[in-house]
């Protein structure tokens, strides 16, 4: 059991749930508007510029979405429109924190004892001990649109364990999004 934790503890994010329109056929999009939405700037400003980086160097042209639409998270319908069509681009990644949760695992686990500096007399004797461990969950929600369509061409939610920071979760996290969407020709091949 704490093997597993400790492997767990090693992978930060994870895709947990993924949809694709099937009927989708416009090809892959070659500029793609990353928009976060949350509610602190920096952070914002810091996942967009890496994950739009990141989107460039993997074949497409990631475009951060705080340079057409200044507040996401509280932008008007006609505001986030006139943003993402100044923008130029044929594709819109919309990622929202759907939450973080905190988790509680109680175990128990058999620690050995001994008596006096040469143990019990019977040899070392076992005693149960609780084994209490936290951590916490990210989760988050990621959609493609069609800027065209204004319809959903791919979504998926992802799960971050133990997340720290956005500058230290985002290069994991957009690797993650970024494979997907390639795998599913959503991005141009890698130059």
């Amino acid at each position: 059991m704490l093997g597993a934790l400790a492997l767990a503890a090693c992978a930060t994010t994870t895709l947990r749930t993924a949809w694709f329109d099937s009927s989708y056929a416009g090809g892959p999009f070659k500029r793609i508007l990353v928009v976060g939405v949350t509610g602190a700037i920096a952070d914002r400003r810091v996942f967009e510029d890496m994950f739009a980086q990141m989107l460039t160097a993997a074949g497409g042209q990631g475009i951060p979405g705080y340079q057409f639409i200044p507040d996401a998270a509280s932008a008007s319908e006609p505001a986030f429109n006139e943003g993402v069509a100044k923008s130029g681009a044929d594709g819109l990644l919309l990622v929202r924190l759907l939450g973080v949760d905190q988790h509680t695992q109680v175990s128990t686990i058999m620690v050995p004892a001994t008596y006096g500096p040469y143990g019990a007399v019977w040899g070392p004797m076992w005693y149960a001990v609780p084994n209490v461990q936290q951590y916490q969950t990210a989760n988050v929600e990621t959609t493609l649109f069609e800027v065209k369509g204004h319809r959903p061409v791919w979504s998926a939610t992802t799960e971050t364990l133990n997340p720290t920071s956005v500058a230290t979760e985002t290069p994991g996290f957009a690797k993650l999004i970024i494979g997907q969407l390639a795998a599913r020709s959503l991005l141009p091949p890698a130059k």
